[in-house]
C-alpha cells in the first residue's frame, strides 16, 4: 500500500461517473496499461473506491484485467480475470491462486470527482 503523502505525481484518468460502479477501465499511464476500478463499497456504508492494478494477466497472457468482475473474497476486494478466473487483490495487485503472477497496484484517489492514480 502506498500513502499518498509519499506520492508527488498524480495522474488525472476520467470523471468517476465515467466508470459503470463496480467495472473497471483501462488507460494508459505513462506508457503502461491500468485497469482503474469504480467500486462501491458495501462494507464502508455505500462509499464509492477506486483501484489501479496493471491491466496485463500473466496467467492469461493477455491485457484483461479492466474487464473482469469484481467482488470479493472474505474482506479481499478482488477482480476475477475474465479467461481463466484468477483472482487479483484490488489493493496489493496479489494474485490469490498464484501469487508469483501478482501484478502491481497504484495508488488511486477520488478528488472533485476525478480519479486520479499515482506514480
Amino acid at each position: 500500500m502506498h500513502s499518498d503523502q509519499q506520492i508527488t505525481d498524480w495522474t488525472p484518468i476520467c470523471n468517476l461517473d465515467d466508470i459503470v460502479p463496480n467495472t473497471g477501465v483501462c488507460a494508459l499511464v505513462n506508457g503502461q496499461q491500468v485497469a482503474v476500478f469504480h467500486v462501491i463499497d458495501s462494507a464502508a456504508r455505500g462509499q464509492a473506491r477506486v483501484f489501479a492494478i496493471g491491466n496485463y494477466d500473466p496467467n492469461a497472457e493477455a491485457a484483461v484485467l479492466s474487464r473482469g468482475l469484481v467482488g470479493n473474497l472474505g474482506q479481499r476486494i478482488v477482480v476475477a480475470s475474465p479467461l481463466y478466473k484468477h483472482h487479483f487483490d484490488l489493493q496489493t495487485g496479489e494474485c490469490l491462486e498464484e501469487p508469483a503472477n501478482s501484478v502491481h497496484a497504484w495508488p488511486a484517489r477520488i478528488e472533485a470527482g476525478q480519479v486520479w492514480i499515482g506514480a
